[in-house]
């Protein structure tokens, strides 16, 4: 199907083709006159014409565009081809001399509809150069961001029904409680009621005991030795009644609550008293230059770490790359990748430094202890936990220290900053909190789908590329998958009867890598918890693998948990 001219894209090339009959060679030039598209030949042939030698040809770019033939309603025999400047209606020649046009100045019409016509693909490029690829990122943007909500939604929906599980079980824990304390309360209530039916059963066998003396008195035929007759007034002295307390049975006073008690206690959504930024479009100028040019750093980027992925695979062996010293600590037990492949590395007594590629150091800062209690954001700064103060601190690349978030009354024992959004991860005592970039909390995970506890004491955390947090936990003995959302995934236990994890860390493929210090090896698994192999042993010269890393090269960094050695390796092709 052909295309109408205003279909053509602006950038396509044409092959243009002269009109003269017999005559195919290249057009170059056109008869306005004529509306003939020419060859250079043609076009000399047509000039020298005694019949076409004042005729306008002009480069083809500059040609008239043809107007439609439309004949006068007036005077159809006559084509409209003028515009009257005063009246701005389009006339035949013969209507021009009418009286109502008198005096009137006229324009070809011509020459006005090529000037339009030129205006009118003008705008027609730009909509197909700015406006419609513009609106259609928008529209992308629009449905990223319906995703986006999607999960945010999931994830709140989620922890609502964490934080119902969590009350329903506290309630559960407190009536259990209080009927074990009614159930005491009704035992020493009967033991008390049994004590007292003792009197009066013995007060009961007393009285019969005192009938039957008294009846015999009466029937007895003789009257001398008769007590009746003798001592009756001592025996008529009958013992009081025993005395006895009534219990006073315990009362229940029903809790008082209202709806709007159980949602503070559950929690609340908001909504952000945050006005809402207009999508940002970008400027035509920079939109048309975008399309003409290479795509940007950052697609390009990405575009790389897509193929590198693609092209990524397990060696067939494992290669020791370079080996060396972390001057400054005593054990790396904790490795963080920065900038330009800089490395923060931390031992058991607080020291926290930053080497080059090579081991050189470069700056050192003290901290409290831990475990995986550091981590590098997208931007390049360094976050830490303060397990004495109960606060993460942030070091900006200019070295600047701020408490960045504060945790209140619970200490926080690893951390990771999320490659994909930018979110703060923390384990804790029985518990994974998420934070914004910003420091604004916004997910707690802490139970599985049966209500059992997911974690006692995650160490190390991090997350990988789709989206999952894994966490080792040295009092449990395993490493904890849960999807984005917080729903368990799996759990790694190791490959045998012992298991004491460490470090943790995945790769661009989505493995999942674990220290396993017990057998001295680095484990590896895909993201679905299928265990693949052990990767590193002590045949390589693992010795009680503490910590891991990927590095940009998508080496294997592991740090040594009784030396302060580094090893890389590498592991993928």
């Amino acid at each position: 199907m052909a295309l109408s001219e205003s279909q053509i894209p602006p950038d396509a090339q044409h092959y243009l083709v002269c009109g003269i009959e017999d005559c195919e060679r290249n057009c170059q030039f056109y008869c306005n006159p004529c509306h003939q598209p020419m060859c250079e030949e043609c076009k000399d042939t047509h000039q020298k014409s005694p019949k076409t030698k004042n005729h306008d040809v002009v480069p083809y770019r500059q040609r008239k565009q043809q107007i439609p033939v439309e004949k006068c309603s007036d005077h159809p025999t006559k084509d409209i081809d003028i515009l009257c400047d005063e009246c701005n209606v389009p006339l035949c020649s013969k209507c021009s001399t009418m009286p109502v046009h008198k005096g009137h100045s006229f324009t070809d019409l011509e020459t006005i509809y090529t000037e339009k016509s030129v205006a009118c693909r003008q705008e027609v490029q730009k909509i197909q150069t700015y406006f419609m690829p513009t609106a259609k990122d928008l529209q992308k943007e629009i449905k990223m961001d319906a995703t986006e909500i999607k999960a945010v939604m999931d994830s709140i929906r989620s922890s609502m029904r964490e934080e119902a599980k969590s009350l329903k079980k506290l309630v559960d824990e407190v009536t259990s409680d209080n009927i074990e304390q009614v159930n005491k309360m009704e035992e020493s209530l009967k033991e008390m009621l049994q004590s007292q039916d003792k009197p009066y059963q013995d007060y009961i066998s007393y009285l019969e005991d005192l009938v039957k003396q008294f009846q015999g008195y009466l029937s007895s035929t003789q009257l001398q030795n008769n007590q009746i007759i003798f001592s009756l007034s001592e025996h008529l002295k009958i013992r009081p009644i025993p005395e006895t307390t009534k219990p006073v049975p315990p009362e229940f006073t029903a809790g008082q609550y209202s709806k709007e008690d159980v949602a503070k206690l559950l929690g609340r959504v908001t909504v952000p008293d945050t006005k809402p930024e207009n999508r940002k479009i970008k400027p035509m100028e920079t939109a048309v230059s975008t399309q003409l040019k290479p795509t940007g750093k950052q697609r390009k980027q990405d575009r790389e770490k897509s193929d590198v992925k693609q092209t990524l695979s397990l060696s067939a062996s494992v290669t020791k790359v370079r080996e060396y010293t972390v001057p400054g600590v005593n054990r790396v037990h904790h490795i963080s990748l920065g900038k330009s492949g800089r490395l923060w590395a931390s031992d058991n007594k607080g020291n926290l430094v930053q080497t080059d590629l090579q081991g050189n150091h470069l700056q050192k800062i003290q901290t409290s202890d831990g475990y995986g209690y550091h981590t590098v954001t997208q931007a390049g700064d360094l976050i830490h936990t303060d397990r004495d103060n109960k606060v993460i601190n942030r070091i900006t690349l200019d070295n600047t220290t701020t408490e960045f978030i504060k945790t209140g009354d619970w200490i926080p024992l690893s951390i990771h900053s999320s490659h994909i959004n930018g979110d703060i991860l923390v384990g804790r005592s029985g518990k994974v909190t998420r934070y914004k970039k910003t420091g604004k909390e916004i997910q707690n995970i802490q139970w599985d789908n049966k209500g059992q506890e997911l974690y006692s004491y995650p160490i190390y955390i991090t997350e990988n590329m789709n989206g999952d947090i894994c966490t080792s936990d040295s009092f449990k003995h395993v490493v904890v998958v849960v999807n984005k959302s917080g729903q368990h995934r799996f759990s790694y236990t190791g490959q045998g009867s012992e298991f004491n994890p460490w470090g943790v860390c995945t790769d661009l493929l989505g493995h999942i890598l674990v220290c396993d210090s017990y057998r001295d090896t680095v484990d590896l698994l895909d993201q679905d918890g299928q265990f693949l192999c052990q990767l590193l042993t002590e045949q390589q010269g693992v010795t009680c693998p503490f910590s891991v890393c990927v590095d940009d090269e998508n080496n294997l960094i592991v740090g040594q948990g009784i030396t302060n050695t580094v090893t890389v390796y590498k592991y993928l092709q």
